[in-house]
């Protein structure tokens, strides 16, 4: 079983989206669940996570890369490029060369690892537009995982990703129980047995279209418009942010975590 966890990426891997004040950056997330269930099952197990938010893939590539190569784990996650696809233009062969790239270096060291398919915005009417260049994506990080040896989290398949409910306001980070989800698929794909549980959702509140409308309005108005104008002052969220687990150090749980 893994002793040795690294988790790299943006905000996703970070947790954004799962508040919570007594962790490091006062996010948790489904890599920090991952880790807990991991802990369980060795002594010596130990985990860094070393993803900031609003890191672009070159960026989440020169900056993570090589300590996380240094630090010799057994088990590795890697996701990047939402952010890239969601800007005005983008190569998204060239940024996949490098991912490429990326994943080789890190299969070269022996340790498990996993990338993650982009989720399939149909269902929402700002996203539904990334599409297609979400699944050019998704090709990409297929044949690159096939290539090293890499697992997939194919999210593009979790049909249950399109419901709402477990994203946050903002509906670009999952929200609690969507990390719930996302763990839970990650320990499934490993082959790890678990103590997760996401919640069932139910059946889905139905909107009236003057309700969808001021929803979307609201959202522009505190989601949208802040994010584009970040990108106007060439800011980003993750300006002056430290990774939430920069080093290898033990994960304490005394009892299977259970959600």
């Amino acid at each position: 079983m893994f002793s040795r966890f690294v988790a790299l990426g943006d905000s996703f891997t970070e947790g954004v989206g799962d508040d919570d004040p007594s962790s490091p950056n006062a996010v948790r997330g489904w890599a920090d669940r991952v880790a807990e269930q991991l802990a369980f099952l060795r002594a010596d197990f130990t985990y860094a996570n070393l993803a900031i938010r609003g890191r672009l893939l070159p960026q989440v590539l020169a900056e993570q890369l090589a300590p996380a190569v240094e630090m010799k784990p057994d088990l590795v996650t890697l996701y990047a490029g939402g952010n890239d696809l969601m800007r005005p233009k983008v190569d998204i062969d060239a940024l996949c060369a490098d991912y490429d790239a990326a994943v080789e270096r890190l299969a070269a060291t022996g340790a498990t690892v996993v990338l993650f398919t982009g989720v399939d915005g149909v269902a929402d009417p700002v996203f539904r537009r990334m599409r297609g260049r979400t699944a050019v994506y998704n090709e990409h990080v297929r044949l690159i995982a096939a290539r090293h040896g890499a697992l997939v989290v194919d999210m593009w398949a979790m049909r249950v990703l399109r419901d709402r409910r477990l994203w946050s306001a903002d509906r670009i980070h999952l929200n609690t129980a969507g990390h719930v989800v996302i763990a839970a698929a990650v320990l499934d794909t490993l082959g790890v047995e678990h103590s997760l549980s996401p919640a069932p959702l139910g059946e889905p509140v139905m909107l009236s279209r003057a309700q969808r409308r001021a929803e979307n309005l609201r959202w522009v108005r505190e989601h949208a418009l802040p994010w584009i104008g970040r990108r106007l002052r060439g800011a980003s969220s993750g300006d002056g942010l430290q990774p939430k687990r920069p080093s290898l150090a033990p994960v304490f749980v005394g009892e299977p975590v259970r959600e």
